[in-house]
């Protein structure tokens, strides 16, 4: 019997505590909720405030209140702007990967957006942003050391921009910055090709050569891959190999500096 008696005053006990811990609960998010200055802000405000930030560059603060202003007004007539400037907020700050995956979302959600050439010419420069370019090139940095894998999504970008949008306002742009791409794309494998050439590894010179021609056909890396592809079947003792590329590279380069240099 006192055992049943404890027992049911531990329960109690155990009860009480648990309600006390729930209302503290209830009672923080109050207090957060309370502290929430855009509580009670309908969408126009959320928008307005939101465009103020970006103004002032605030890009963080301007995208917690786009993200609001879609949590809370999801089919309002700001939501999908609130969409389309979380990409470019996250773009302007640098952040590439988000500011990509906010921009596919929006492609994802609303295809036949007005904006929509947009959205995918701002993915483009999200992939590989041309102010660092001209920032690089002042250093003497050479743009096809770059990460080829971001070079490929950018020219991606641009391609698609181009062929889906072909009267857009963006879409010559996209075009030069696609052909800067396939000529740093070339040269970038011209350099792996450089490299394994100078190591005496002249069958994987040949091939990263091979894929230049095969894959950026007409970039100017095409004639140092040529230039390569000549000297390594002469490292390796293929005569006719190197002989029909020699005439390969004297018909589309003539004045070709590379056969100069060496003599031939």
């Amino acid at each position: 019997m006192r055992f049943e008696v404890r027992l049911d005053m531990w329960t109690r006990i155990a009860r009480a505590a648990l309600g006390c811990a729930f209302a503290a609960v209830l009672a923080a998010c109050s207090t957060f909720a309370e502290r929430d200055e855009t509580a009670k802000w309908d969408a126009d405000r959320l928008y307005a405030e939101a465009r103020a930030e970006m103004d002032l560059a605030n890009w963080q603060r301007a995208r917690t209140l786009l993200e609001k202003l879609e949590a809370r007004f999801p089919f309002g007539r700001h939501a999908q702007q609130a969409q389309l400037e979380i990409a470019y907020t996250y773009y302007k700050e640098g952040e590439s990967a988000q500011a990509i995956t906010a921009a596919d979302r929006f492609l994802k959600l609303n295809p036949n957006h007005p904006f929509a050439d947009y959205v995918q010419y701002l993915k483009g420069l999200a992939s590989f942003n041309d102010d660092l370019g001209l920032f690089g090139r002042r250093l003497g940095q050479d743009p096809s050391e770059r990460d080829p894998k971001a070079m490929r999504e950018a020219f991606e970008a641009f391609r698609e921009l181009v062929q889906r949008w072909p009267a857009s306002r963006y879409a010559e742009d996209a075009r030069l910055r696609a052909n800067y791409l396939v000529n740093a794309m070339a040269q970038s494998e011209v350099n792996v090709a450089r490299y394994y050439f100078r190591r005496g590894a002249y069958l994987a010179a040949i091939a990263r050569a091979q894929g230049v021609l095969r894959d950026y056909q007409g970039a100017p890396a095409s004639e140092e891959a040529l230039y390569l592809m000549m000297r390594s079947y002469e490292a390796l003792g293929l005569a006719d190999l190197r002989a029909d590329t020699e005439r390969v590279l004297r018909a589309n380069f003539p004045k070709s500096t590379y056969l100069a240099l060496q003599g031939h």
